[in-house]
């Protein structure tokens, strides 16, 4: 990683700067209580509490919350990995998640596709070139049961 993905990484990684950064940028983040627990070159991991900001009346938490937290996931690896190599537009172009479990603890979301995206934003070169890549996030509970996953399609262009 250059020096620019480093200090991305070191901001999404500390609580108050990254909070100050989602209320500028994604206040809804900011609102649940989403935190970037972990973010390096292979994986993110993304945690959303079970709090009154994220339960919906069925007592688990929200599925646009959840969805939110899966993007966040892939995006800041996205956004990570992109600092260092000039100029691009990033954009979700598809989105598919399956719940199979109730979420009722604090959920984390994990994605581990980082060396794959490298390699897929290697092959951008020349400006006006796009990618797509199509990365997984897999949310668990407390007790490390599955709840849920997300397949978010991103779209990369070199501008």
């Amino acid at each position: 990683m250059d020096e620019k993905s480093i200090k991305y990484q070191q901001q999404a990684l500390n609580p108050f700067l990254f909070k100050l950064g989602m209320l500028r940028r994604l206040p809804s983040v900011a609102f649940w209580g989403i935190r970037i627990c972990v973010l390096n070159a292979e994986r993110c991991e993304v945690t959303i509490p079970f709090t009154w900001r994220t339960q919906n009346p069925f007592g688990s938490i929200y599925f646009g919350a959840l969805a939110g937290a899966a993007e966040l996931s892939t995006g800041a690896l996205c956004q990570m990995m992109i600092k260092g190599m000039g100029d691009y537009a990033m954009l979700v172009v598809g989105f598919k998640a399956q719940f199979v479990k109730k979420a009722t603890t604090t959920i984390t979301f994990s994605c581990d596709d980082g060396i794959a995206l490298a390699a897929v934003l290697g092959t951008i070169k020349n400006s006006g070139e796009t990618a797509s890549f199509e990365m997984t996030a897999i949310g668990k509970n407390a007790f490390g049961d599955i709840i849920g996953s997300a397949h978010i399609l991103w779209s990369f262009k070199k501008r």
